[in-house]
C-alpha cells in the first residue's frame, strides 16, 4: 500500500491527511493502519520517535469512531503531559472534517471539573496522562502510547 488512499480509510480522514500535506504512510503506518482498518484487533507497534505511531494508531481510531454516538469509544493513555498534548493536537487535525466529534485530554495541572465537564459532555475519545484511577462503562479500544513509562496504579474499564 503506497498511499493512504489504497489503505481503507473513509474520506474525510483522507482529505485531512492530504490538507496536512501527508501524501505516503510511513513504515510504521502501512503495517499497522490495514490490520486495524479491516478488524480492530491488538498489535504492538515499535518505531522511533517522529515515525507517526500517533497516526498509526490515531488514524484507524478515527475512522471506526461513531459520531453518532456520545460515549467514549477509545482511551489513549501517555505517560506525560507534553504527549497527551501532542497527540490531542495530532487527533484533532486528523478530525477536522468530523464537526461532531469531542476529544477530551485529561491531566494533571489543570482543572478536573472542567475535564470532567468536557467528558459528561460526550468524548468519544479520552486522552488521559497517567492514570491513578480512571472507570469507564463503555470503551471500544485502548492505547497505551510508550506503555514501558506508564506507570498505571489502577485501570478499570468495564465493558
Amino acid at each position: 500500500m503506497s498511499d493512504f488512499s489504497s489503505m481503507g480509510l473513509n474520506e474525510p480522514i483522507i482529505s485531512a491527511i492530504k490538507k496536512l500535506g501527508f501524501n505516503e504512510p510511513t513504515e510504521v503506518q502501512k503495517k499497522s493502519i490495514p490490520l486495524l482498518i479491516d478488524k480492530p484487533k491488538d498489535i504492538v507497534s515499535l518505531a522511533q520517535t517522529g515515525t507517526g505511531k500517533t497516526a498509526a494508531f490515531g488514524l484507524p481510531i478515527l475512522h471506526h469512531i461513531d459520531m453518532e454516538s456520545k460515549k467514549t469509544q477509545a482511551l489513549i493513555i501517555a505517560p506525560t503531559r507534553e504527549l497527551c498534548l501532542q497527540i490531542t493536537s495530532e487527533l484533532k487535525k486528523y478530525a477536522v472534517n468530523f464537526k461532531r466529534l469531542n476529544i477530551v485530554s485529561v491531566y494533571g495541572g489543570s482543572s478536573i471539573q472542567e475535564q470532567a465537564k468536557s467528558i459528561k459532555k460526550g468524548a468519544q475519545i479520552i486522552r488521559n496522562q497517567k492514570c491513578g484511577r480512571l472507570r469507564l462503562k463503555c470503551t471500544e479500544c485502548s492505547i497505551f502510547d510508550v506503555p514501558e513509562k506508564l506507570c498505571c496504579n489502577y485501570i478499570r474499564i468495564v465493558r
